[in-house]
């Protein structure tokens, strides 16, 4: 498996066709400390994809886990808990490579580019100026429901973000999902998120659908984080959907219903 120019990982090149005496000449005069140099100041994707082809001796050194622990220590990638090593290192280099934000505009700085609006309940989105600080994170903006249900959506390609289908069907990395949101406190609120991993067809395979949440009139107004992890989904993972939204449930004309911002979806 490796990784094209494009960012896209994918099965090995078959335009390569390895020779097995390619490194018979190599062996005498070159040693494999010296090939792994050389190999750990090639890109990644090259290596998995092209060296890892040449001989016996290189697929080792390739595919070994020293080989990408070292690879990971030289660019400064280490895991959050040094005591937890991954079990795949390959995996992990390039899984920590690829890590983002998948849903675009999260924080509101855009207006409602890359969303796609559901329902548009009451005087409709809107998006105001953050006031209320948002534990270690620095938002500035965010969106915010009327009086009644307003809903808005992302549909992640995952292809279209360089996750081919060997890749998930194969190593199926965690998906991640964070989604912060919080009340006015003068006016109460409902708040509810759905998250659907899709196959090609874009029918769910599974789906995290937690209970509204109810903040009564007269709150604190403190912003709170929904989370989810999604593990051990199966193959055939093409697509995420995420639709998250509320409304206040004061009924009161303008934008008093719960906000929303500062929404991921990451590969761990």
């Amino acid at each position: 498996m490796g990784q094209s120019e494009s960012g896209q990982f994918h099965v090995a090149s078959r335009d390569f066709k390895p020779r097995s005496d390619s490194c018979s000449g190599l062996r005498s005069d070159v040693p494999l400390a010296v090939v792994e140099e050389i190999l750990l100041n090639l890109p990644a994707h090259q290596v998995v994809r092209v060296c890892r082809l040449v001989c016996h001796e290189w697929k080792e050194l390739v595919d070994s886990a020293s080989h990408w622990r070292e690879r990971c220590r030289r660019e400064g990638i280490q895991p959050q808990d040094v005591s937890r090593p991954p079990v795949n290192w390959r995996q992990f280099y390039f899984l920590t490579k690829k890590r983002r934000n998948l849903l675009k505009n999260p924080r509101a700085e855009e207006e409602f580019s890359g969303w796609k609006i559901v329902q548009n309940g009451g005087d409709c989105w809107t998006v105001e100026d953050n006031s209320v600080e948002i534990p270690h994170f620095t938002v500035a903006k965010y969106f915010v429901t009327s009086y009644w249900l307003c809903m808005k959506q992302q549909l992640i390609d995952l292809k279209k973000e360089g996750y081919s289908a060997a890749f998930m069907d194969q190593l199926q990395p965690h998906i991640k999902i964070s989604d912060w949101y919080a009340p006015r406190c003068d006016c109460g609120s409902m708040y509810q998120i759905c998250v659907e991993l899709l196959d090609q067809k874009k029918k769910p395979i599974n789906t995290f659908e937690p209970e509204p949440v109810f903040f009564p009139q007269w709150n604190d107004q403190q912003w709170c984080e929904m989370t989810h992890v999604f593990k051990d989904y199966g193959p055939g993972v093409r697509f995420i959907r995420f639709t998250h939204g509320g409304k206040d449930t004061q009924f009161w004309a303008g934008w008093y219903g719960i906000r929303v911002t500062n929404s991921s979806c990451l590969t761990v």
